[in-house]
């Protein structure tokens, strides 16, 4: 660093503390020599280092000149925390919570190399242009991230890297030196090491080459360095794992509940390895059913904060991309101690229920259990069984389902929200390429499981909920889901109107109602995909906490997560503190039980987001070879620049770019979710049916481009 580099730099410092010096005295007026004495300062090069801070702070009418020689903040509550919120032209808005009702507008060259997600500090403004709120950023407290994925540029003496995130709006410079093998042309994940003061852009340094452009491994393992999700495990989790022995003792058979003379068995996914739950069934003498949800116990073989602990809580969750499954355990313990495999006993953690003849809970009982199951059915198989009435335990799987249904009935009854959405996935060659689509369809047999499961959730939720209360209450992972918000729902409920559907507000209740009747009624029509996506964001977003809350989509006043400890680390804890309480522990901290439980929500929405960027680029490449080809799609979303239009028959999305239709001048609509255009008045609004080409496919950017077909 040059000298003039480290001068500006101990002057950047002294301003920021200097500033905080107002802040901290309740913004009384103060001279230089009175500035300098709350700093400890007592050189005189240093007080007047601080008599020019004080001028030019003044200049920048962030100080204000009250008497010659004495000044204070302009406005005390001027200096506030948020969010970075990048924009594409490189402005942004800090997002304040609870202080102020707009964001603030922060122009480029206020940003302070600020990025996308950064947490910062502000100086606002004043006097702002207009009604907006302006400021500065003043000082980064805490970078979102470090690391990025992109393509490396190289040259004769340096090389570049250009970030794959559109909102990393500064190429990286990487040093020759730190290339770590990385070839031009080749993508790879790159670390900012340091940002000089006045260099325009942060120096890096390669950190993973993860290979050549455009391949699947390349693309789809780029997607999970972006999102933070690493490539592979530790080698002291690895030893770990594989250290676990195999046989199970008979000691510890000995301290559970032996279930292995029960009939047992799983129905899971055709290509599923990791099976974490198990269904047991049996008829008791008083002519009600013993229902058995048995899980994998996870937490048996998971030692807390082991390596394998902290790796598991890290990731926080599996992760789904299109063409591959990232476990949060090691292969050792998610498809092999932990998977509930035909023909093995297996270590569970189980919730078990006496059910009488319309499904109502008589008797039940939690935990640790021994099992064997007796068949591995993949949903196909089940769903024939019931279709044909035919095939191995037809009577106890005939029993289920009709239990199953009066389960499903009742949670509907009870204001529970029905949203089923057609989920299509893609058929991919050996390479991965994707050679076709196909849609999943949800049948009884899956619904089947899933209100098992869903049942066990609500008891184990229960138990703990009510075996305190006030200040005697337990601490334990709840999973949450606040009811939506008015304004939103409103919004939702006029743009379902164009339809003819009617929403009703007054109630939690007529809510649920008129949204199921929506869903039933919109089942197959073009509108059921953009009426539903729209019906889930009107939605709050359910989380995990300690908070001892409903869940509004499924009307159920306690909930959690307890049946898959394989894929999700919340259930790990929900086992863990279960077992604590049934052994008569007392309560558990719940400040440190809430941190971990926003780091899994943080988790699961990265996971997600993963998910839906693979599926985008498979769309892309899906579309890559179809260029110039014409479909017919419904308008899924609309923006300032365009359109979005998802394509019926295959489920792609892309953008008709509003500079690409040219008959008219259009202009966004955002109250009625519309394109107008100014001269003709023609309508472009979410919902409707158009016929659009493939225009364009940018594969890097995970971006399709139509054009619209007139008329």
């Amino acid at each position: 660093m040059s000298k003039k580099d480290h001068n500006h730099s101990i002057k950047q410092v002294l301003t920021q503390l200097v500033l905080n010096v107002f802040e901290q005295n309740s913004n009384q007026e103060l001279n230089h020599k009175q500035v300098s004495a709350k700093l400890n300062i007592l050189e005189p090069e240093s007080k007047e280092v601080i008599r020019e801070i004080l001028k030019d702070e003044a200049f920048k009418q962030t100080l204000q000149e009250t008497s010659p020689g004495k000044f204070k903040l302009r406005e005390l509550k001027t200096f506030v925390e948020g969010k970075v919120d990048l924009t594409n032209d490189g402005s942004a808005f800090i997002v304040v919570e609870d202080e102020f009702e707009n964001d603030i507008y922060v122009a480029p060259r206020k940003l302070k190399n600020a990025l996308n997600g950064d947490i910062v500090k502000v100086y606002v403004y004043a006097k702002s242009k207009g009604k907006r709120k302006e400021g500065e950023v003043i000082e980064i407290i805490k970078r979102h991230k470090m690391e990025f994925t992109g393509i490396v540029k190289l040259s004769e003496r340096f090389a570049f890297f250009v970030p794959d995130d559109r909102k990393m709006q500064h190429d990286i410079f990487i040093p020759l030196g730190e290339l770590n093998g990385a070839r031009n042309g080749e993508k790879a994940l790159a670390e900012i090491t340091e940002w000089p003061p006045e260099a325009k852009n942060p120096v890096g340094r390669i950190k993973n080459v993860l290979g050549k452009q455009g391949e699947n491994d390349t693309e789809m393992n780029a997607i999970l360095a972006e999102y933070g999700f690493p490539l592979s495990f530790p080698k002291e989790v690895e030893e770990e794992a594989n250290a676990i022995p195999e046989v199970i003792s008979v000691q510890e058979i000995a301290k559970r509940r032996d279930f292995r003379n029960i009939l047992t068995f799983t129905i899971d996914p055709f290509d599923a390895k990791d099976f974490d739950d198990a269904i047991s069934f049996k008829y008791l003498d008083n002519g009600n059913f013993e229902v058995g949800v048995h899980i994998a116990d996870v937490s048996h073989y998971i030692i807390p904060d082991s390596p394998l602990d902290k790796e598991a809580y890290e990731r926080g969750t599996s992760v789904y991309l299109v063409d591959r499954v990232i476990p949060m355990l090691p292969e050792r313990l998610s498809n092999g101690l932990c998977s509930l495999r035909p023909n093995e006993d297996k270590l569970c953690f189980s919730a078990v229920f006496e059910l009488d003849a319309n499904a109502y809970v008589i008797n039940e009982w939690f935990g640790k259990t021994v099992i064997h199951s007796d068949r591995r059915f993949t949903y196909e198989e089940v769903q024939e069984v019931i279709e044909t009435n035919e095939g191995d335990y037809v009577k106890e799987i005939t029993l289920l389902n009709e239990l199953a249904y009066k389960l499903r009935d009742r949670k509907f009854k009870n204001g529970a929200i029905s949203f089923e959405t057609k989920e299509v996935k893609f058929k991919l060659d050996e390479t991965g390429k994707p050679i076709g689509v196909y849609v999943k369809e949800r049948k009884d047999a899956h619904k089947l499981i899933e209100d098992y499961m869903l049942l066990a959730n609500r008891k184990v939720a229960e138990f703990i909920a009510k075996k305190g209360k006030g200040k005697h209450q337990y601490t334990f992972v709840y999973r949450s889901h606040d009811s939506p918000k008015q304004e939103t729902l409103a919004g939702f409920a006029m743009f379902a109107a164009r339809f003819g559907y009617k929403i009703n507000t007054k109630s939690d209740k007529e809510i649920a109602r008129s949204l199921n009747h929506l869903m039933e009624d919109v089942e197959g029509k073009k509108e059921q995909n953009v009426l539903t996506q729209l019906a889930i964001r009107s939605m709050a977003k359910a989380v995990y906490t300690t908070k001892k809350t409903s869940h509004y989509g499924l009307a159920f006043d306690y909930y959690t997560h307890f049946t898959s400890p394989i894929r999700r680390y919340p259930d790990v804890m929900v086992h863990r503190l279960l077992q604590h309480y049934l052994n008569g522990g007392s309560s558990v901290n719940a400040e440190h039980y809430e941190v971990l439980s926003i780091h899994s929500s943080q988790m699961e929405k990265k996971a997600a987001d993963a998910e839906r960027s693979s599926v985008k680029y498979k769309q892309a490449e899906y579309l890559k070879d179809q260029v110039g080809n014409i479909f017919t799609g419904i308008i899924s979303g609309v923006t300032e620049w365009g359109m979005y239009v998802e394509i019926i028959e295959n489920k792609c999305e892309g953008m008709i770019r509003l500079r690409d239709i040219s008959d008219d001048f259009y202009t966004l609509d955002e109250k009625n979710y519309a394109i107008i255009g100014q001269r003709k008045k023609k309508t472009y609004r979410l919902g409707d049916e158009v016929q659009i080409k493939v225009k364009s496919v940018d594969l890097t950017k995970k971006q399709i481009d139509f054009t619209l077909i007139p008329g």
